[in-house]
């Protein structure tokens, strides 16, 4: 059971990488087609990622651990105010046109990234389905996560060599480096303390989910990108009803 564990987290991190780094080549060679298709990754991530995170990975940690919301409102909250802390710290430091635009979120998105790495640790230690679950919508959100982080250093003045490089440690290397640092701290605790790092986890999944991907769904234009966040919605709860 262990060894299927650590194989699937590595799994999963590792997949997560790949298919950030495949959104930053995708992206720097086939920018226009990113652009326009972009919308519907961000709205299918949002609608699995929002209703794993509320139709199983929440009540899991309640099962668990009764004292789980709290940790839940504190995964949500502390993620808020880490990327509060991280903008306004560079912010004020430094007045540079290339920070405020470009580095500020990247530093925003690899920090996130890399406490993807440890939701990976902690949802596949509750039990590989719950890992699964968590991780379907984790995949599917780097892709767009990739896409942005390589569009936002273009924009603020770097060059493509150094926008893609700069993405891919960003974005893409910090997932397995969370994995990899967390992993055998957690694979030891208890199930009481994994039930409040799970709520912890969720509250983290719908922080992403609720002030990141929805906002940018709503900005885009494309008229199916409801529809795609609607499929995204269906395919998470066909897969939690099928194992209920």
């Amino acid at each position: 059971m262990v060894t299927n564990t650590v194989g699937a987290v590595i799994l999963a991190s590792v997949l997560a990488c790949v298919v950030t780094t495949l959104g930053i080549y995708m992206i720097s060679k086939y920018e226009e087609w990113g652009n326009r298709n972009v919308a519907y990754f961000i709205s299918f991530a949002a609608g699995v990622l929002l209703s794993v995170s509320f139709i199983h990975i929440i009540p899991k940690s309640i099962e668990m651990n009764r004292t789980a919301p709290i940790f839940l409102l504190v995964g949500f909250m502390g993620m808020y105010i880490i990327n509060r802390l991280v903008s306004m710290y560079v912010c004020q430091v430094h007045d540079r046109t290339d920070l405020t635009v470009g580095i500020i979120p990247m530093i925003g998105i690899g920090l996130h990234s890399f406490i993807d790495g440890i939701i990976y640790s902690v949802t596949f230690n509750v039990s590989i389905f719950t890992g699964l679950l968590a991780a379907i919508g984790m995949v599917l959100h780097e892709f767009p996560e990739g896409v942005v982080t390589f569009l936002l250093l273009e924009r603020a003045g770097f060059s493509k060599k150094k926008s893609v490089l700069l993405a891919f440690l960003a974005a893409a290397l910090s997932t397995p480096l969370g994995t990899l640092v967390s992993f055998p701290f957690i694979s030891r605790i208890d199930r009481s303390a994994l039930g409040l790092l799970l709520a912890l986890s969720a509250g983290a999944l719908v922080y992403v989910g609720a002030t990141h991907l929805l906002p940018a769904v709503e900005k885009e234009p494309q008229k199916y990108s409801f529809a795609s966040l609607a499929m995204g919605i269906l395919v998470a709860v066909l897969i939690v009803i099928s194992q209920g």
